[in-house]
């Protein structure tokens, strides 16, 4: 009997026996309960947070303004006015946008304030191209 018999007869038997051990006698269940146990404690959904900064974005703009403006002094006197010979060290400012959590985001690291850049003139300058363009 040679090598390749040899393998057409025990890998049918091998088979059936390993089939046997996993499903009839528990085998399979008794190790996806231990990989269960070794994971520890359950995976859960978690939302993050609700923070000041997302909550404060329903406020009208003069109320924000106000805050800041608050904010604004309330560092100033932290400081000390004569600390600097009484210059406003915050006058002109804006605070730095947000950091985001999507990097992949194409507008990701932009101002929300900026105001971009200006498409409306598109279209009414070359509308003769546009019109060819379209088959009219």
């Amino acid at each position: 009997m040679n090598k390749n018999e040899l393998k057409k007869i025990l890998k049918p038997l091998i088979k059936e026996c390993i089939r046997e051990v996993i499903f009839e006698e528990g085998a399979l269940s008794s190790v996806v309960s231990e990989v269960v146990k070794g994971m520890g404690q359950p995976l859960v959904e978690a939302r993050p947070p609700t923070t000041k900064k997302q909550v404060a974005r329903y406020e009208t703009d003069e109320e924000a303004k106000l805050r800041l403006d608050e904010r604004k002094a309330k560092m100033m006197e932290a400081i000390g006015t004569d600390a600097y010979n009484g210059i406003n060290l915050f006058e002109g400012t804006t605070p730095a946008p947000a950091a985001s959590n999507n990097a992949h985001s194409p507008l990701d690291n932009t101002d929300p304030r900026d105001p971009g850049v200006d498409i409306s003139s598109i279209m009414g300058k070359s509308s003769a191209i546009w019109s060819k363009m379209v088959g009219k």
